[in-house]
């Protein structure tokens, strides 16, 4: 087989951008039922592949990797806010940059870090009453925030620092929302909603201006100092191996995506046991077995099974980030077909993953299905939300760490209920938010 992929008819000038903007992930799953591992369709002005084929998907993230890229359009307003830090940079600078980092997420220093991850969430909860009705998202935002502001760079910021922080949140993911004028415009075209964007961006610059005069003097040598990545950083800098632009690049990259993906986890993960209460059973259930009146902890964390499962069946059926891009540096043959260089790659966790080829009754909530003899049954990359090989997210054991040990601490004392309607709308921007605020009513556990 060999030729162009097949896919969809688009609108003269925006293609399908129109249909994909209006809603990704229904335009994601019509397209994986339609035609399996591949099909082809323009997103405005760009010739857009998408793959869901798991052995494709590992060619271009792991076993080939040199052979694709980032596309360039993701060097626009993320360019612009990301700029060369870890998710965006290529080749020697990302290469200088990972080897700077990996000490920062090691499991040997990740491990001695699991007590401050419960204390955060335990502070978090402290102020909680039986009867109360939260924002879920809202306080797991503000936990992971707390969590990755400390383990990664160092500090403690003031409730109304935080505030800030998140309150820039909203203006930056509406920014990237699909939209079909954007796809279709130039680069270079002011659009609307620029100037709020530009506004949020310099108030984070200020935030972490902030940050970084706060710890200027406390990083030690590489010998004796301490290894939050920010420290690392500026050893790196004050050695001439590290520029100004780079520490901001890295230290926005690192704030955002550091803690907005983890929250969102933990986000669909209480909507889902609300809305299951068997597995919200089995969750309690384990935790008084396991962790009983002592505080969660890294000796819990391996025998945390059910819990494990319970994560990763909310990362699959509400992956964070729902689709990566890559692009190929030559003609490649993906999935039998032929893809030129140059062609957006589209590689939708959300499709792959609710895929009825890979998995049973596949909108179903089933942690069961991460039993190891289950899991082993289905191909490697049915299942990728932190991607793969060697651009794979630095952040992924953190991610898991934290959103058990958060778990574990909160579920430990309460139980969660949703109060909003169902099904959930999702608001696709850089990441899948949910489009309603999550409403819940705290109810202790006896």
């Amino acid at each position: 087989m060999s030729g162009t992929p097949p896919g969809p008819k688009g609108e003269p000038l925006f293609g399908s951008s129109r249909t994909y903007a209006r809603d990704p992930f229904r335009f994601i799953s019509a397209l994986e039922r339609a035609y399996g591992d591949v099909a082809r369709f323009d997103m405005g002005p760009m010739d857009t592949v998408m793959l869901c084929d798991p052995t494709a998907i590992e060619r271009v993230l792991v076993s080939e990797a040199d052979r694709f890229r980032k596309p360039d359009f993701q060097g626009d307003a993320l360019g612009d806010l990301l700029g060369d830090g870890l998710l965006l940079s290529e080749d020697e600078t990302w290469e200088q940059q990972r080897k700077l980092a990996n000490p920062a997420f090691s499991m040997a220093r990740l491990s001695g870090m699991a007590d401050r991850i419960t204390g955060h969430a335990e502070d978090r909860i402290a102020g909680w009453s039986d009867g109360d009705t939260v924002d879920a998202e809202r306080a797991m935002t503000r936990v992971t925030l707390d969590v990755i502001l400390d383990l990664m760079m160092g500090v403690e910021l003031s409730e109304e620092r935080v505030r800030t922080v998140e309150e820039q949140l909203v203006p930056l993911g509406q920014r990237f929302e699909p939209d079909p004028l954007r796809f279709a415009a130039p680069s270079w075209l002011p659009m609307p909603d620029d100037a709020e964007f530009d506004r949020a961006m310099a108030t984070l610059d200020e935030v972490l201006d902030d940050i970084v005069a706060t710890r200027e003097g406390s990083v030690g040598t590489d010998d004796d100092g301490p290894m939050d990545f920010l420290s690392v950083l500026l050893r790196a800098r004050d050695d001439g191996e590290q520029s100004p632009e780079q520490l901001r690049d890295e230290m926005m990259t690192m704030l955002l995506a550091g803690h907005d993906t983890t929250a969102l986890t933990l986000t669909y993960t209480w909507f889902l046991l609300s809305e299951h209460p068997e597995a919200e059973r089995r969750v309690h259930a384990e935790l008084d077995d396991v962790v009983g009146d002592d505080r969660p902890g890294m000796e819990h964390v391996r025998d945390l099974e059910y819990l494990e499962w319970v994560v990763q069946e909310a990362m699959r059926l509400y992956p964070p980030v729902y689709t990566i891009f890559r692009e190929p540096t030559a003609d490649v043959e993906l999935a039998g077909y032929d893809v030129a260089a140059g062609t957006t790659l589209m590689l939708p966790q959300w499709g792959v993953h609710r895929s009825a080829r890979f998995y049973d009754d596949p909108e179903a909530f089933d942690p069961e299905r991460w039993r190891p003899e289950r899991a082993s049954e289905r191909p490697r990359f049915a299942y990728f939300p932190f991607g793969g090989g060697p651009r794979h997210c630095i952040g992924k054991h953190l991610a898991m760490l934290e959103a058990q040990l958060i778990l574990a601490t909160t579920a430990s004392e309460y139980r969660l209920e949703f109060l909003g309607e169902t099904p959930l709308e999702l608001m696709p921007s850089l990441t899948a938010h949910p489009r309603q605020e999550m409403q819940m009513r705290v109810e202790r556990r006896s």
